[in-house]
């Protein structure tokens, strides 16, 4: 989880580049996915969803500083941890990002990421458009997904239908809303969530594509593709038709 936070690069790579030169963990088996979303969107049911129906997707857990709320359990929905422990983390490196918001820190841990992601499994991080420029400019070949409700209508009547927040805590969730929605362009794909199970339908088949990518899939198949680099084709004729129809013996 990141807000207001400063971006550590200028130029953010896409899905489609060819990172691994670029970058050491660019070649890990597993695909680092991003989920940002305008609060309302619903990419946490959408990811949640996939994660249960994927058991090779994680979804990573953030630390922060905050106390617990009631019914909140240390692992499952936060890391919590004391700010000198937090601190303790940032100078070590230990964050892919990370944001101070209302007093309280949150961050991504950057070591539980890089395992899972060599171990095979695509990792999805559910932060906001300043946390998603931190993770690009940190660790290449991010393939940035964004969520948008069907309107900005639907966005607020979703808002107002929790029935939980006040006047002024919707009007600053809309406020945060019209800031994320400008940075869009930002993300390589766009999941318009207007029914639920075309949107669930439609971040499958992202993290289907990705997992067929050509330098994902020449890590998991190495010895396919260097017996591919290395054949000898094309055989004589006389060759071919010598394994197709060998002699029968008299």
């Amino acid at each position: 989880m990141s807000a207001n936070s400063e971006s550590l690069s200028s130029g953010l790579p896409h899905a489609d580049d060819d990172l691994s030169e670029r970058h050491p963990t660019a070649s890990a088996l597993g695909a680092l996915f991003i989920v940002a979303a305008p609060s309302g969107a619903g990419k946490t049911s959408l990811v949640r969803a996939l994660a249960a129906d994927d058991p090779a997707v994680r979804l990573s857990v953030s630390y922060t500083t905050r106390p617990p709320r009631p019914g909140e359990h240390d692992g499952e929905h936060y890391h919590f941890v004391t700010r000198e422990r937090f601190q303790a983390m940032v100078a070590a490196d230990a964050f892919l990002e990370w944001a101070e918001v209302h007093g309280n820190c949150y961050g991504t841990g950057r070591e539980w990421v890089e395992t899972q992601l060599a171990a095979g499994c695509d990792v999805i991080l559910e932060i906001d458009w300043q946390g998603a420029q931190q993770v690009r400019g940190r660790f290449a070949g991010t393939v940035g997904i964004f969520v948008l409700p069907p309107s900005l209508a639907v966005l607020e009547a979703r808002l107002r239908g929790r029935g939980t927040d006040s006047e002024a805590v919707i009007a600053r969730r809309l406020a945060n809303a019209r800031e994320e929605l400008r940075h869009v362009d930002e993300f390589d794909y766009v999941i318009v969530n207007d029914r639920f199970d075309a949107a669930l339908a439609d971040l499958k088949a992202i993290v289907r594509a990705q997992r067929c990518a050509r330098r994902r899939q020449r890590v998991r198949f190495l010895t396919l593709f260097r017996e591919i680099e290395e054949c000898t084709w094309p055989a004589s004729p006389q060759k071919i038709a010598s394994n197709r129809f060998p002699t029968a013996s008299k």
